[in-house]
Formats: C-alpha cells, sequence, structure tokens
C-alpha cells in the first residue's frame, strides 16, 4: 500500500518520559524553587507525579521551573504564584483558542505571563511582606510533532537532539548576559562575574516590562529536554549536564534523571535552592 494513501492510519502521538526534582541545597533554610508538570485539553487539568511517562493522545502537556525572590518567605510564594497561575489559566486560554476566541499558542503563553506578573505586582501592592517579590518561569508546552516554550530571567530551558549536543534554547535575562551580548566582557569574565544573578527580567519584582522569550522546537523521538534553575547551573556547565543525561554512571542510571542532576548540585555547590525537569520523546 503507498505510504500516502488515505486510508494509512495516521501515526500514533508520541509519547513522554519525565521526571523532576527539588532541594533546598545545603545553606538556605527556604526552598524558593519550584516545578510544574500537568497534562490538560479543554475539559481539565491533572497534576503529574515527579516521574511518569504518558502518550500525547491522551491531552497535551506542560513542565515548568520557577525560581522566587524576595523578602522573608515571599520569594517561596512568588514561585508558587507562578506555576498556580499556569494551572489556573492554561485550560481556560487552551478553550478560548479552541473556538476560535484567542490566539496561537505564543499568545496564549504570552497572556499567562501577563497576568501572572500583574498578580504578582497586586499581592506585592496589598501586602507589605510581598513587596518587590517576583519570580523567573521557563516554561515547555508539548503537543504532538513540537514543544512551544515561553521564559522569562535566568532559569534554562535546554535541548539535547537524540543525535548528542546540548542547545540553551533561551536567554538569560541577567545584566551580565547584556554585558557579554555587546562585548564589554568575556565568556569566562561572565561565569565568575559578582553581579552575574542580577535580572533584567522577571515576573513581579517591580519590573514594568516583562517580554518573556517565546520560541518552538520541532522534536524527535530520542530527543530530551532539561529545564533548570540557577542552582543547578551554579553546580555544572551545559556540557556537565548532557553527561548526566546521556553516560550515567550505574549508581545514576538508577536514578530518575532530574534527581541525577538535583544531588549533583547539591554536592558540588548547594549555596542555592537547585530544581531540575527532564523530559524524554520515546
Amino acid at each position: 500500500m503507498n505510504s500516502n494513501d488515505p486510508a494509512d492510519p495516521a501515526p500514533a502521538p508520541p509519547s513522554l518520559r519525565w521526571s523532576g526534582c527539588t532541594h533546598v541545597g545545603r545553606v538556605r533554610k527556604n526552598n524558593e524553587d519550584a516545578f510544574l508538570a500537568l497534562t490538560f485539553d479543554r475539559q481539565s487539568t491533572r497534576y503529574l507525579g515527579k516521574t511518569g511517562e504518558a502518550s500525547l493522545d491522551q491531552g497535551d502537556f506542560v513542565f515548568a521551573v520557577s525560581d522566587g525572590m524576595g523578602g522573608a518567605n515571599a520569594g517561596e510564594f512568588a514561585s508558587r504564584i507562578a506555576v498556580d497561575k499556569i494551572t489556573e489559566l492554561l485550560p481556560r486560554t487552551f478553550r478560548l483558542s479552541a473556538m476560535g476566541l484567542s490566539g496561537g499558542p505564543h499568545e496564549l503563553l504570552e497572556e499567562i505571563f501577563s497576568r501572572t506578573h500583574k498578580a504578582m505586582e497586586s499581592m506585592g501592592f496589598h501586602y507589605e511582606e510581598c513587596r518587590g517579590m517576583g519570580a523567573t518561569l521557563s516554561l515547555c508546552w508539548f503537543a504532538p510533532e513540537r514543544m512551544v516554550f515561553a521564559h522569562i530571567g535566568d532559569s534554562r530551558i535546554y535541548y539535547l537532539p537524540r543525535d548528542g549536543g546540548i542547545r540553551q534554547v533561551t536567554k538569560d535575562h541577567t545584566h551580565v548576559e547584556w554585558l557579554l551580548e555587546t562585548g564589554r566582557i568575556t565568556k569566562t569574565e561572565a561565569r565568575f562575574h559578582p553581579k552575574r544573578h542580577v535580572l533584567n527580567k522577571a515576573l513581579g519584582a517591580r519590573f514594568n516590562h516583562i517580554e518573556p522569550q517565546l520560541g518552538t522546537v520541532k522534536y524527535e523521538s530520542g530527543d530530551h529536554i532539561l529545564l533548570c534553575t540557577d542552582g543547578v547551573l551554579e553546580a555544572s556547565g551545559p556540557a556537565g549536564l548532557e553527561v548526566f543525561l546521556r553516560q550515567p554512571n550505574k549508581r545514576e542510571a538508577a536514578m530518575p534523571p532530574a534527581q541525577r542532576i538535583v544531588d549533583d548540585a547539591v554536592r558540588v555547590s548547594g549555596k542555592d535552592n537547585s530544581t531540575a525537569v527532564v523530559v524524554e520523546v520515546l
């Protein structure tokens, strides 16, 4: 039978295998990081466990990491607001899009980021203990054949194609990244710059214009996507992260991939909260 015959059955949607892990570290008392794993359609939303595997024929999937900032417990609260707003708003905007009343995926994600930003601003205005709180947010939305992402801050999303290599698909919204882009410092100077954690953009945190980075990755079976906060990056660069995902030793191979990465970050550094989410396309 000709492969283009309309009677041929459509190929089955791919499946995803995921793991997520977060750790407070060895220095801080509070964990201001948060991660999210959920599946949704126009009818409902369902939280996923820290590890799992499922087919995309059951609905779309969203994974996200967020790193909060602020005085007292405000940073912890800010990252929780970020992931809670995704859960609240994504199915609603998905339904509107299905009815032709809203834009495409990038427009939907931009709207979610905008509303999350406004919610943090409102909390900071009404409650003194939340004044100036904010959060990074890096989000991946998996649908059949493509992953759409939205990002703000200095958490990161990496794409690891099945044939090898690792590529950072997000841009760090930091003062040091701006210095690097404009040729004022070198990559080595950027890695150890004392102000490398100073953000130029984040949700909340008194930023007026957030303008998240938006993009799309067309994935294939065997690809991996890694989302992580800066506590992971303090301990390991991209090359090290690739080794942990592709070439674990016998002990590491028995652990979920996200746990491998976070455990190593805590062992090597542990100065900050560390969070990772790893998604494999099967």
